[in-house]
C-alpha cells in the first residue's frame, strides 16, 4: 500500500497529492507537462516535496516535518521509462542481471530463468540493446526492474514510444507481471485506453491535483 499526502512546488508548477493507493495497479492518467512523471519521480525519490509524506506498505520514506528521507537506493523501487534506458553495451543478460546483482541473495525473490521465460525473452539474451525491436526493449526492461525484486514497479508512460500493434502485444504482459510475481504497479499514460486494460483504479493529475477518476 502506497499513502501519498505531500505538496511539491518548483517555479510556476505545483503538484498536491493526498491518496493511498491500494490495487494492484494504479493507473494515473493526465495530459503532458500535468506532473505524472513528477510523481513517479517524488515516490521514488528522485525528486523531495516541500511538506508532506509519503509511505510504502507501513514504511516512512519521506516525512518533511520529522525529517524523515529514505534516498532513492534504499526504497526498493522499480522503475521502468518509456525508453528503457537499457545499457546499450551490455547484453540483455547483463542487462537483466544489471540490478539483481546489486541485491544481497536474501532479497531476491525471482531468478533469471523465471523472469526470462515469463516475458519470452530468452532468444534475446546474447543480443545488444541495438539490436532489439522497440517492444523487445520493454520487455527486458521489464525483466530488468522485476529481478531488482521491487517492492513497488513504477511504469512511465513505458508504451508511449511504441505503434499501436506493438502495444496491444504489449500490454499483456504487465497483468502477467503482477500475476505471477504480485509486484503492485503505478502506470503512468496518457492513453485511456491502457488503463482500461490494465485497472479499474485510475486517478487524473489535473490542475496541481491527484483526484480520483470514480
Amino acid at each position: 500500500m502506497l499513502e501519498l499526502d505531500f505538496e511539491f512546488k518548483r517555479a510556476d508548477f505545483s503538484l498536491r497529492a493526498v491518496q493511498v493507493f491500494d490495487a494492484p495497479i494504479t493507473g494515473i492518467l493526465g495530459a503532458s507537462g500535468s506532473g505524472k512523471s513528477t510523481l513517479l519521480a517524488l515516490i521514488a525519490g528522485l525528486l523531495k516535496p516541500q511538506q508532506g509524506f509519503i509511505k510504502l506498505n507501513g514504511a516512512t520514506l519521506c516525512d518533511i516535518q520529522s525529517k524523515k528521507w529514505v534516498p532513492p537506493y534504499k526504497r526498493h523501487i522499480g522503475l521502468v521509462f518509456q525508453d528503457g534506458q537499457l545499457l546499450p553495451h551490455l547484453t540483455v543478460r547483463n542487462n537483466l542481471l544489471y540490478g539483481y546483482n546489486n541485491i544481497l541473495a536474501a532479497q531476491r525473490r525471482f531468478h533469471l530463468e523465471a523472469i526470462v521465460d515469463l516475458l519470452e525473452i530468452g532468444h534475446l539474451l546474447e543480443r545488444r540493446p541495438g539490436n532489439l525491436s522497440g517492444g523487445e526493449k520493454q520487455r527486458v526492461a521489464l525483466g530488468r526492474a522485476v529481478l531488482y525484486s521491487p517492492e513497488l514497479l513504477l511504469l512511465d508512460e513505458p508504451l508511449s514510444a511504441l505503434d499501436e500493434r506493438l502495444k496491444q502485444q504489449i500490454l499483456p504482459f504487465f497483468l502477467r507481471i503482477y500475476a505471477e510475481c504480485k509486484i503492485p504497479m503505478v502506470y503512468v499514460t496518457h492513453a485511456l485506453t491502457e488503463l482500461q486494460f490494465l485497472t479499474d483504479s485510475y486517478f487524473n493529475v489535473q490542475d496541481g491535483k491527484l483526484i480520483s477518476a470514480d
